[in-house]
């Protein structure tokens, strides 16, 4: 069948992790004999073309939506969904996967899916389809309750406040045939904002692809790997506290930072440096491929510590893959996907003294952050493995494709 997945950001450009296992459900629905597709967007026009990448054909649209205008032009973005539409004309697809849409591709594109594909799937990665920024609202951090209210809105988007934006979205959403969500943490802050009848699919990984190397530079040395886009929501400060903690308890403790060297990054080592442990951060810069597969290999525990709703974590079964313990937020799916006190620690991160104190404990006991992460291995291959995710997909592709040729 013919499978067109939309998605704003995709590799080989980008690496975000919507992208990333966006990008790989699509490889794995080539190597399982479908025509595969990616309708995806960039932001300079030298940079739009069409593209084989790893057997998929890659549809790459300028365009872009001022941060201002994006509550709007996040429903209907004109430059976009001309191109979309012109591309599933001519493309005419049994199924339009659609992904994240709402930084530049816009949630209309669920609308033109509907004139062109014969089933329409969604998948919500974030929550984006329901809020305005990251979910780091008092009363989910404080009580976990992910309903959030135009008050909410108007704080997080100030002028960029939309008041129709999230009503347009959930009519855009009826255009689905089918909504997931890759988590069950998702699936109910979705209900819990008004976005019913959703069903969950996690995120899935090729195990056997995550061979790594250990930087012979390190290894006299206690490795806590932090990576992905840097910021507060991810735990990028507390990280840096609970370093200055767990280094009292074990000198030899580094944190190696795997993420983009900015504005953020320069805050980490300011703190850092004011609790006189500069010179325990090692930061890689962006890495991805074989560099990202060396850096897990590299550590000996992995933090995971949104102090957000972090959906699902794709750091999580990367680390899992990787054959190491997660020290991991309480917040978001990653408490589905690690098992506390079996395949590493949940912990809140707003506390700096939680993540300290179980970083240590693994870094003090490697036979037990061994198991954990030997437990993770297993756990991941049997209910993270990407192929079974693949098979999800695809049946309910087909099934979606019989009920329309064999209505009851």
């Amino acid at each position: 069948m013919k499978i067109v997945f939309l998605q704003d950001d995709f590799p080989p450009q980008s690496f975000g992790g919507a992208g990333i296992s966006t990008f790989e459900l699509a490889q794995g629905m080539y190597k399982a004999g479908q025509e595969v597709f990616v309708i995806t967007t960039c932001r300079k026009e030298s940079d739009a073309k069409i593209f084989d990448h790893e057997g998929i054909r890659v549809f790459r649209i300028a365009t872009t939506i001022p941060e201002r205008w994006r509550s709007y032009r996040c429903l209907y973005n004109r430059q976009a969904v001309r191109e979309v539409e012109r591309i599933l004309s001519e493309i005419k697809p049994d199924v339009v996967h659609v992904n994240n849409v709402h930084t530049q591709l816009s949630y209309y594109c669920l609308k033109i899916a509907r004139r062109h594909a014969k089933a329409v799937i969604f998948t919500a990665r974030d929550v984006m389809t329901f809020n305005f920024a990251k979910l780091t609202t008092k009363k989910y951090l404080e009580n976990f309750d992910a309903r959030t209210t135009w008050r909410d809105h108007i704080a997080q988007a100030g002028k960029r406040y939309n008041p129709l934006r999230n009503w347009f979205i959930k009519r855009y959403l009826r255009y689905a045939d089918k909504i997931f969500a890759i988590s069950k943490a998702l699936q109910k802050a979705l209900s819990q904002n008004g976005i019913k009848n959703v069903e969950v699919i996690y995120n899935g990984i090729d195990v056997e692809n995550w061979n790594g190397t250990r930087d012979s530079a390190l290894k006299d040395k206690k490795v806590i790997l932090f990576g992905g886009r840097l910021s507060e929501a991810k735990g990028g400060e507390k990280t840096v506290e609970a370093l200055a903690q767990i280094v009292k308890g074990e000198p030899r403790a580094v944190l190696l930072v795997a993420g983009k060297i900015d504005e953020y990054a320069e805050t980490m080592k300011k703190k850092a440096q004011s609790l006189g442990i500069a010179d325990k951060l090692i930061f890689t810069g962006w890495i991805d491929g074989q560099a990202i597969k060396n850096a897990y290999a590299s550590a000996d525990v992995v933090l995971m510590p949104s102090i957000c709703f972090d959906a699902f974590g794709r750091v999580n079964i990367e680390a899992m893959a990787s054959k190491k313990p997660v020290v991991g937020t309480c917040y978001g799916g990653t408490p589905e996907v690690v098992v506390d006190g079996v395949t590493g620690y949940i912990v809140n991160p707003l506390y700096p003294e939680q993540i300290a104190q179980k970083t240590l404990d693994l870094l003090k006991n490697p036979a037990k952050a061994g198991q954990f992460g030997r437990v993770g291995y297993e756990r991941v291959k049997v209910e993270f493995n990407l192929d079974d995710k693949v098979k999800q997909y695809l049946l309910c592709y087909k099934d979606l494709l019989a009920r329309r040729y064999n209505p009851r």
